[in-house]
């Protein structure tokens, strides 16, 4: 029979830089199944435990755990060591007083930082999509998969503090002129600045921000960046 979910294995030379792991060991490694994260933006949980975390040693005892239901992501447990985990996800694992949470960081697309216990019920999710449905209600796609049915007035672009694993909505912080953003994606990823300029998007061109990052300005598509707050970040992400 043929696999519909696409190969359960990955090339090791092939593997994103920001895994951390040996390029020179076994010639393939786990690999992340469709999900809620882009597969080029995500890391599978198993290489989250053993080669990010190194809290275990082989892919043997990753498995244990996984499979044994101690790995709750977001709040819900995950058994799957192929499961993505991407931006702003919230990690936390039995036995294991430390709870993690998933941000560019250091020039690196994602680099778990510990978090406060009272912070792991809270996370950003940047709005990607906004559909109109049945009845005129409104749907809300966000960055990592998660639809709700809001009457929150929000745009895309925009970034929701929410309650997790609920996804109840507690603030909305809009991507306008005086936010706080932080970079996630390209050459600045995990710089933080402060938005100067919002330039509206051209046929050719994409929707822009001029963005202050402290010793020089950046013009970036709105795509890369993630508002955070407004003065400060409303959760702890950093």
């Amino acid at each position: 029979m043929v696999s519909i979910a696409g190969s359960k294995k990955l090339k090791r030379q092939m593997a994103p830089l920001f895994w951390g792991i040996s390029r020179k060991d076994k010639r393939f490694v786990v690999t992340v199944k469709p999900g809620g994260h882009k597969k080029n933006i995500s890391i599978p949980t198993a290489i989250f435990v053993r080669d990010t975390l190194k809290l275990v040693n082989t892919l043997r005892e990753a498995k244990s755990v996984i499979y044994g239901g101690k790995i709750k992501v977001d709040g819900t447990v995950r058994k799957s060591i192929h499961h993505g985990l991407g931006l702003m996800d919230v990690v936390e694992m039995e036995g294991v007083s430390d709870v993690y949470r998933l941000v560019p960081k250091d020039l690196t697309v994602l680099k778990p930082i510990k978090i406060n216990e009272s912070e792991k019920t809270k996370k950003l999710l940047k709005v990607t999509r906004k559909v109109t449905i049945k009845d005129k209600k409104t749907q809300l796609g966000f960055h990592d998969g998660r639809t709700i049915i809001s009457d929150v007035k929000v745009n895309v672009g925009d970034t929701c503090a929410v309650q997790i694993p609920e996804t109840k909505i507690l603030d909305v912080i809009k991507l306008e002129k005086g936010t706080q953003v932080i970079v996630t994606s390209g050459v600045n990823v995990g710089r933080m600045g402060k938005v100067v300029e919002i330039k509206e998007g051209t046929f050719v061109l994409p929707k822009r921000a001029l963005v202050d990052i402290g010793q020089r300005q950046i013009e970036i598509p709105t795509d890369l960046i993630m508002a955070v707050g407004m003065d400060k970040p409303v959760i702890q992400i950093q």
